[in-house]
């Protein structure tokens, strides 16, 4: 099962692929995904990251958050699965979920 880790305060400039490679010396990284913004395609400055067990997360966790990278100090921290209403019609039947 995957585990996957909020990691904000990025610099707008940081690739998926740095990323990648830092969070693999902690074990194995199953994706990584940096949140653009829908209109302009620039960084949002967070992204998420799935590593492959809970051990290599929480390594990873306690060793990277407050890292500095590219000039920026990481936080980084276990994503909440978070539910949220869609807009109009009927919200008790048109929600979905999104990681924070």
């Amino acid at each position: 099962m995957s585990f996957k880790i909020y990691v904000g305060n990025l610099n707008y400039q940081t690739t998926e692929d740095t990323l990648r490679q830092l969070f693999e010396q902690y074990g194995e990284v199953e994706s990584v995904k940096i949140i653009t913004d829908r209109d302009s395609g620039f960084s949002k400055g967070f992204g998420f990251v799935e590593m492959s067990s809970e051990e290599a997360g929480e390594a990873a966790i306690s060793a990277l958050n407050q890292h500095e990278l590219e000039g920026r100090q990481l936080r980084v921290n276990k994503a909440h699965e978070r539910r949220r209403s869609s807009f109009g019609g009927d919200r008790s039947r048109s929600s979905s979920y999104r990681y924070y």
